[in-house]
């Protein structure tokens, strides 16, 4: 029988196959649910600061008697205690119910939540801290080394007040994407999740408003990431590389292993398909090991990376004029 087993982020795994922070990882009972159908890892929902400061203006907003400051500032204090306090048990429980690594996840815009937050989920005994940063640049008067500065900066602060291992969730939006994360990989990095998935702005062009653009990925989407894996796996040592987005069944998993990914996170595939999909995705990997003769996820992991292709061309520019010349 072939050997599942993994190491991402210094965690030992039973298998690759990770279910990322999303609605699926808010409660204990979904937890177990995805531990019962074999899942190697769960990463919490994040803990959003804006998302507190959110539930506080609408206390303070919807207050009565708050003409003393003291009031709002208790008022202020309370929700976002009672909000870190819930998701602090949140990880103790989870901890407590099942046997597989926790990855907690935090969202924050100022400087001392990040380790406010950070310190408080490493003594709640979170396995490991996945960071989801993202920043729009807007400004068109700053230039990308000041974009770029706010990641390692997070990074490299958050890893100095814990002892956990920290994994940074990235969006695809840098003009030298291996440099980031080798910068990070410095900075105390010791993973990067490859590609958060963003809510993007649609237009309705009816009652011409904003709306969310469709929410769940595609198995299509996988194209990116797969790239940027085979990529950043072959030219960084000191990170590990974890796939993310696009990856609906055992097919994309192994195709993400053997472009280098240390591990694969899922999400869109069990909103879609319950936690079943997670079985089915370990069986197929566990059968296409046995039928290519792998005995552990080592033995192929990165057999396809950008260094050991006889043309690496191939991951950057795909061959666009070769490719469709094909079909001529």
């Amino acid at each position: 029988m072939a050997n599942l087993e993994t190491t991402y982020l210094g965690l030992k795994l039973k298998n690759p196959v990770v279910v990322s922070s999303s609605g699926l990882t808010n409660s204990v009972e979904q937890i177990k649910k995805h531990a019962a159908a074999g899942a190697g890892a769960v990463v919490l929902k994040s803990l959003f600061e804006e998302q507190i400061n959110h539930e506080i203006n609408n206390e303070v907003d919807g207050g009565q008697g708050f003409d003393y400051p003291e009031a709002m500032d208790y008022v202020r204090e309370y929700t976002r205690d009672n909000s870190v306090a819930s998701y602090l048990n949140l990880i103790k429980e989870a901890k407590a119910a099942v046997d597989i690594p926790i990855i907690a996840s935090i969202n924050c815009f100022s400087a001392d939540e990040w380790v406010n937050f950070a310190q408080e989920i490493e003594r709640s005994g979170a396995d490991a801290l996945e960071l989801n940063v993202f920043r729009v640049n807007t400004d068109k008067n700053s230039d990308a080394q000041e974009y770029e500065d706010i990641y390692y900066e997070i990074a490299e602060t958050v890893s100095n007040v814990v002892s956990i291992p920290v994994a940074i969730k990235l969006g695809p939006y840098f003009s030298n994407l291996v440099h980031v994360i080798d910068r990070l990989s410095v900075s105390g990095a010791k993973g990067v999740v490859l590609f958060n998935r963003f809510y993007e702005p649609d237009i309705d062009i009816h009652t011409m408003t904003l709306k969310s653009a469709e929410v769940f990925s595609t198995p299509a989407d996988i194209r990116q990431s797969l790239r940027w894996v085979a990529i950043a796996s072959s030219k960084i040592k000191k990170a590990d590389i974890a796939a993310s987005t696009g990856i609906h069944d055992g097919t994309a998993v192994v195709k993400q292993l053997l472009a280098g990914a240390a591990a694969t996170q899922i999400c869109s595939a069990v909103y879609k398909n319950g936690p079943a999909v997670i079985t089915r995705m370990i069986e197929f990997l566990e059968a296409w090991m046995e039928e290519h003769g792998f005995e552990s996820i080592n033995d192929f992991k990165g057999k396809m990376n950008y260094r050991n292709m006889k043309n690496p061309a191939l991951y950057e520019r795909a061959q666009f004029m070769k490719y469709f010349s094909n079909f001529e």
